[in-house]
């Protein structure tokens, strides 16, 4: 098949204008700083007490087709040059020498759709394998694609030719070059000499590291290679074994003096060093020492941000990074990793923190969103004990109302949303409220504070991503214990906080139609609870809503307290006399992270003027909600949350960020690269806003282009006064307190209808659905 086939004519072309913007992608336009070791702690616990080695496997593979020129142009110009290119070597029919990942073509190409004929089968390692391989293929005529579900494959538009060796070794100049050879004995059963191919590669001394799980491929070239190339044993499934000597690696691991006569390093799966179990990580294994004492440097593998890590690390992988080269025990020499700009920031940034800050309270804010609840149930006691310990500045209540009156903080009014209620005694209370939600539901108001707090009740964790099979914390799904606002308050009053937030929805509703005046009922709380008097270490009250009628009711009240607006969803402006009916009744508003950066099918394409117009007006601006989980982040931040609130942060100077993950925002706000300036580490600038969406400009792949996004005006921030609230019979309860008879009928005229028994089956099924 031709070239043009595979590709198109302008091919070169644009894989020339897409290399030429990459060198400039988060570098600011090349004016980056230079590497990262001013900032670095004077000594690691390597083995050299030099800094772990990045090593970018198939370049930044975590975005671009691994092993592709833009993958490795990317890896170098998004670490400051500071990394080290990794080849996988393969051999194609006339030996040239190619980086490729995987011996199985069709696992990492698309040559199974160029020659839907050429299926082979062959013995590897013993084993019979089918597919397309490359001994059976010149090196024209190949085309890369991504073979990882998660990542885009809008980069496979252009013609990205299968690299030789020799070009990525061109790529690195002053940065190294790490060869992986996995197949020697089956390339030399097909007559191919790889011992001799990397022997004349090798001799220029632009390879520092070779790296093989063949024990003797090592050995033919131990001695024989250039001086200063390092030769590592690499070490595979402990219960597989090494074709070349016929010992599982397990047994080999066990040996470390015997490899240290063929290596100077071992590389291993970071579960080697950090076992699993349960998706939780056990005690680490001594292995680290254990090479050290041998005199081996050790590099771990399987790097990747969006992969499913251990819980312990709350989905964050700058956190597992840490695990590995910021421990108070050991650090590894290197680590393997598919986004090593996530790899450079942890080594670079993160591995000395500046503790100095740690009880800073200045911009950002960190804002809790039901507490530290990517970690814990929302709204619970151990949701907001840990908020707390990771450095939240603000903690949050998001008010519901029992049946019997009392305010309760709860991250939502529907009670399937946040605890097990359809398993439990209560199940047979749902109903329909169209006002809140048009399906069935069973409602905070309609349980008392007693059957809320009960022991059958249990909180439930949330998983906003579960539609991608990832949930949070399953070990403790169902753990902690509800609040009362009044709990709430008293918890938070003699921690190290600089405010709490308190959320109030649904306000015209609960007055209207169950006779609760929310807001009466907050500020009273706030007044027993000594808020309205505070004398030393005071704490800012904010109230925050997204009904103007609230704020204007609390304005008129003239509270002390700051009011906070929070924003329809994905505005991209404001009109100048919407914001000027802000003002009056809000000192800062809550904004939707893609109404600053709007996406189009996960790429950003532009910055809205929505800051601009809102700092104008002399508003506080807090974005929500950021989340670890690497599917939450747009694909310009590389499937990693530290990178997006840098973006945030630089970018448009955000005021607060609303997060699950209080701990992530807290580490960055204490990194030991703030404040560098000229000298900032590329792997610290704010991404490139728009960036990457530039790469697919003219191209199939190109996003679509974005409808035109609202403007915020008069009409959506005027409402209604906020009305009186006439005492009614509230569902399962009153709002004077007492309790009406089971299975009395919800009082008010939103209360659509109660759930009989006919429809309960009906409703079971809703139930099931829901579950995660």
């Amino acid at each position: 098949m031709t070239t043009s086939s595979w590709g198109g004519g302008g091919g070169g072309a644009v894989r020339l204008w897409c290399c030429g913007l990459l060198l400039m992608l988060l570098s600011g336009g090349g004016g980056g700083g230079g590497g990262a070791a001013a900032q670095r702690p004077p000594a690691y616990k390597t083995l050299s007490g030099k800094a772990p080695l990045v090593i970018a496997k198939g370049g930044f593979s975590g975005v671009f087709p691994d092993s592709s020129q833009n993958a490795y142009v990317f890896a170098l110009s998004s670490t400051s040059g500071d990394t080290t290119l990794w080849c996988d070597v393969q051999l194609t029919k006339d030996g040239v020498g190619i980086c490729l990942r995987d011996l199985l073509m069709n696992n990492c190409t698309s040559i199974n759709q160029a020659y839907p004929a050429g299926e082979k089968a062959y013995i590897v390692n013993g084993q019979r394998s089918k597919g397309w391989f490359p001994i059976d293929y010149t090196i024209s005529s190949l085309q890369i694609t991504q073979a990882i579900w998660s990542r885009t494959d809008k980069f496979d538009f252009a013609y990205l030719p299968i690299l030789p060796v020799t070009n990525v070794t061109d790529f690195a100049k002053s940065s190294s070059v790490w060869l992986n050879i996995e197949h020697d004995i089956f390339y030399r059963q097909h007559g191919l000499n790889m011992t001799k191919y990397i022997l004349s590669i090798s001799k220029g001394g632009s390879v520092q590291y070779i790296s093989s799980p063949e024990l003797g491929f090592l050995q033919s070239i131990s001695g024989r290679v250039n001086r200063k190339t390092k030769l590592v044993f690499r070490f595979l499934d402990a219960t597989s074994s090494d074709p070349s000597s016929n010992q599982t690696y397990g047994y080999l691991l066990s040996n470390l003096t015997f490899i240290k006569t063929v290596a100077s390093g071992i590389m291993v799966p970071k579960e080697y060093i950090w076992p699993v179990t349960n998706n939780y990580i056990q005690p680490a294994k001594s292995i680290v020492r254990d090479a050290h004492s041998a005199g081996l440097e050790i590099y771990a593998s399987d790097f990747a941000n969006d992969r499913i890590i251990p819980y312990n690390y709350s989905y964050d992988p700058l956190e597992e990074y840490l695990h590995f080269v910021g421990s108070d025990n050991f650090s590894v020499d290197g680590v393997l990793s598919e986004f090593p700009l996530t790899a450079a920031a942890a080594i670079g940034c993160f591995t000395n923190l500046n503790v100095s800050s740690k009880t800073d309270h200045g911009s950002p804010l960190i804002i809790s969103h039901n507490g530290a609840s990517g970690d814990y149930p929302d709204c619970t006691d151990l949701a907001y004990q840990k908020a707390v310990d990771d450095g939240a500045d603000v903690i949050d209540c998001s008010i519901q109302m029992t049946s019997d009156g009392v305010p309760v903080c709860m991250s939502s009014i529907n009670l399937f949303d946040t605890t097990n209620v359809q398993r439990t005694s209560f199940s047979n209370r749902a109903s329909i409220f169209k006002d809140i939600q048009r399906t069935p539901g069973i409602f905070t108001f309609n349980l008392t504070w007693a059957e809320i707090s009960s022991s059958d009740l249990r909180p439930k964790i949330s998983s906003p991503e579960s539609r991608y099979y990832l949930v949070r914390n399953p070990v403790y799904q169902n753990a902690g214990n509800f609040f009362r606002l009044s709990d709430f308050l008293t918890f938070a009053k003699d921690k190290d906080l600089s405010g709490i937030m308190i959320i109030i929805k649904n306000a015209v509703f609960m007055a209207n139609s169950l006779g609760f005046d929310v807001v009466d009922s907050v500020t009273k709380a706030l007044s027993d609870a000594g808020y309205n008097n505070q004398t030393t270490k005071a704490k800012e009250v904010m109230i925050q809503s997204e009904d103007s009628a609230v704020l204007v009711n609390l304005k008129q009240l003239e509270t002390k307290y700051k009011l906070v607006y929070t924003l329809p969803s994905t505005i991209g402006d404001a009109s100048a006399s919407s914001l000027v009916d802000v003002k009056k009744f809000a000192d800062a508003v809550i904004v939707d992270r893609e109404s600053i950066f709007p996406e189009s099918q996960g790429f950003i394409m532009k910055e809205t003027n929505l800051v601009k117009d809102l700092r104008s007006a002399g508003l506080a601006i807090y974005a929500q909600v950021f989340r670890n989980e690497f599917v939450s982040p747009p694909w310009d931040f590389f499937s990693d949350v530290t990178v997006e609130i840098n973006s945030y942060v630089q970018s448009v100077n955000i005021d607060g960020i609303i997060t699950d993950f209080p701990k992530t925002v807290r580490r960055y706000k204490m990194n030991s690269c703030t404040g560098l300036g000229v000298n900032m580490p590329s792997y610290m600038n704010p991404a490139e806003i728009g960036g990457l969406a530039q790469l697919l400009n003219g191209s199939q792949a190109q996003p679509p282009a974005l409808a035109p996004m609202p403007v915020l005006n008069t009409s959506d921030v005027t409402e209604p006064p906020f009305p009186p609230a006439a005492p009614k019979n509230a569902p399962g309860g009153a709002a004077n307190g007492s309790t009406p008879a089971p299975g009395a009928s919800p009082s008010g005229s939103q209360a659509a209808a109660v759930m009989r028994a006919g429809i309960l089956p009906m409703v079971t099924a809703l139930f099931a659905s829901l579950l995660i």
